[in-house]
């Protein structure tokens, strides 16, 4: 007998959008596809080469750079963790919340609580992969629209985070975590580092392993790939607690990071993952949610950021930078889409009216 969870296939527009381009423009093939593919290299050089003559004494230095690579390493990790649930076909919107809610429990445990570092980031990371699981929950078994399901979770998740937090800021956390995330090991910050292997992990997993296939191919057609044998309810699921858990570990090393931690420290990191996630389907692998896209994506919108502040930008100029790179990495998706459907509709047309 096959459970719910094996046979649930939620069907998400806008998260398959850029599953449905044509394998040529994904192959990047055409000189316009191969312009497209590495486009946010030229720009991200354009904006390097722009701001570096603009402000070069603050920009183009050893501290910026590394700067910018530290800073965005959390969201590395969390993005690529949204990869997963994106690429199954869903959308998880509690995970920077989520992101959040780890950080006030292992700020709170290993202050107030008085427990130790590593029980206490254990706790928080495996509270927030049990999330992820309700979220998968609702979405595979239930089949609750993930958009819903996850949005009523954040509101959760905010009412949980203060609880705990009692709406005050918890810290300086201890030595040992604070060290785990500040360390510089051969003068590499070791954010950059975990960062790093998580990306690597990520990678593997979805680009060289059968579970990366089928999570693929769920989030393309669930109901052609149920057809096909994938059980598409436990591969939803399963992106879901990845996602739960890559926020925990985010969480955590973010505490770690900066020794103190408040109530609202996560909803900042929601735009931005997404922003990535979408604009990185229009890098390197066009039409995909991938790994290397997407963190080419976040220092490309890291590096217009930085160099907008530099040049005394208002504190808004991220939130408006991370929207407008948001709406524009979809609508290519959607044109792109378009275009290749617009193909292969005349494609077939000609096909058959051929002699």
């Amino acid at each position: 007998m096959t459970s719910p969870a094996d046979t649930a296939a939620e069907p998400v527009e806008t998260a398959s959008i850029p599953a449905s381009t044509s394998r040529r423009s994904a192959r990047g093939g055409g000189s316009g596809g191969l312009l497209l593919r590495f486009s946010g290299l030229y720009i991200w050089a354009a904006i390097i080469v722009v701001f570096g003559a603009l402000v070069p004494q603050t920009f183009l230095t050893v501290q910026t750079a590394t700067g910018i690579a530290t800073n965005e390493a959390v969201t590395i990790i969390v993005a690529v963790g949204l990869l997963f649930s994106l690429a199954a076909g869903g959308f998880d919107l509690s995970m920077a919340q989520n992101l959040g809610f780890a950080a006030v429990v292992v700020a709170t445990l290993s202050t107030v609580g008085g427990h130790g570092p590593w029980f206490s980031a254990l706790v928080a990371i495996a509270l927030s992969t049990a999330v992820g699981a309700i979220n998968g929950f609702f979405v595979s078994v239930i089949r609750i629209n993930s958009l819903i399901a996850t949005l009523a979770m954040t509101s959760i998740l905010l009412a949980a985070t203060r609880l705990v937090s009692g709406q005050q800021f918890r810290g300086p956390l201890p030595d040992a975590l604070r060290e785990t995330s500040n360390a510089e090991p051969a003068g590499v910050p070791i954010l950059v580092l975990y960062a790093l292997i998580v990306a690597a992990a990520a990678w593997y997993l979805l680009e060289h392993t059968p579970f990366g296939r089928r999570l693929y191919a769920t989030g393309a057609n669930p109901e052609a790939a149920f057809l096909a044998g994938v059980r598409t309810g436990r591969h939803l699921f399963a992106s879901f607690v990845i996602t739960g858990f890559a926020a925990g570990l985010a969480g955590v090393l973010l505490a770690g990071k900066i020794g103190s931690v408040g109530p609202d420290i996560g909803p900042s990191y929601l735009l931005p993952s997404f922003a990535a996630c979408f604009l990185g389907t229009t890098q390197l692998k066009p039409g995909k949610f991938n790994v290397w896209g997407t963190i080419l994506s976040i220092l490309l919108l890291a590096t217009g950021v930085k160099g907008l502040q530099l040049l005394g930008g208002e504190q808004w100029i991220t939130d408006a930078f991370n929207g407008l790179a948001l709406l524009t990495a979809v609508s290519v998706a959607v044109v792109s889409a378009r275009r290749a459907q617009s193909g292969r509709t005349v494609r077939r047309s000609t096909g058959r009216s051929a002699p």
